[in-house]
């Protein structure tokens, strides 16, 4: 029958279907090397274009087009914030009175490189900080703080913000003022936020 194999043809079989990886009988040498760099060159191909949308982070357009930063500008680091905002009640409306964060190194908030504050500040573990003032603002999330692009008043001349040209605030959760008055005149909300910001530098400083 057609499905019987002897003996020497199993032997035959066995040793042709072995994997190309320890031998060669199905892939001659030169094509394993051929695959091996071509797959390399790929890779690195992939590498240098993710390098390359460094210029501008992700931003709903239209909507978010003024939080474009100027050509001329790269991102030079992306951190996530974990914290609150703090409103006070003045009688008639919560005030905004300033943020207090951590700043981690992934979206898991693992790994603290620096806090955010009142200014606003954000100051890295090495002592580097940038101050920056609110330049445009879009609101694509209803029931969260809004996105901004900040554009920076002082740097650090040094460290991991230094010399920042700009700051975007995206992929905002919550932080609202609260929807109901103050207890009393003075009286503190802090309430619970997290978002990415996104430190530019002239390309020039990269």
């Amino acid at each position: 029958m057609d499905s019987a194999f002897t003996s020497k043809q199993m032997k035959l079989t066995n040793n042709t279907m072995k994997s190309p990886i320890n031998h060669h009988s199905i892939w001659p040498q030169g094509l394993v090397r051929t695959i091996n760099v071509t797959f390399l060159a790929a890779v690195l191909f992939t590498g240098t274009s993710l390098m390359g949308q460094g210029r501008q982070a992700d931003l709903p357009s239209p909507q978010c087009d003024s939080l474009n930063v100027p050509a001329g500008n790269r991102i030079s680091s992306r951190v996530y914030a974990k914290g609150v905002q703090i409103y006070r009640w003045n009688g008639t409306t919560w005030a905004f009175v300033g943020p207090e964060a951590t700043l981690y190194a992934d979206p898991g908030f693992h790994g603290d490189i620096g806090t955010h504050y009142a200014g606003p500040t954000w100051e890295a573990e090495d002592g580097s900080k940038v101050v920056a003032a609110r330049f445009a603002d879009c609101l694509p999330e209803r029931g969260a703080i809004p996105w901004l692009r900040l554009d920076a008043v002082s740097s650090s001349p040094q460290g991991k913000f230094g010399r920042i040209t700009h700051v975007l605030r995206v992929n905002t959760i919550g932080g609202t003022a609260p929807a109901t008055a103050g207890a009393f005149v003075g009286d503190e909300a802090r309430v619970p936020y997290t978002t990415e910001y996104y430190f530019y530098r002239a390309a020039a400083n990269q």
